[in-house]
């Protein structure tokens, strides 16, 4: 099972970087996302996070981060977390 705990904002192509609005919950560095779409389906451990271009090891509801993802993916991509 998983939550819902955020969407793609944008996806920085050159960098490899998505930007993640977090709706619900926290973000971790290390923590297990999935991330799905129309056409997008990454699951990946969370391994760089920013915010303001500063590295961070936790995030919370109703920041917007930055995210470095292995794939492409589109703005509006659900992201979610695994339920522990």
């Amino acid at each position: 099972m998983e939550e819902k705990i955020g969407k793609i904002t944008h996806y920085y192509s050159k960098l490899g970087v998505a930007a993640i609005e977090l709706l619900h919950g926290k973000l971790h560095k290390g923590d297990k996302i999935h991330i799905h779409g129309h056409t997008t389906d990454l699951e990946q451990t969370v391994d760089s996070m920013e915010l303001e271009h500063q590295q961070i090891v936790e995030a919370a509801e109703g920041q917007n981060i930055g995210v470095r993802v292995q794939d492409h993916v589109r703005e509006n991509d659900d992201v979610y977390k695994p339920y522990i």
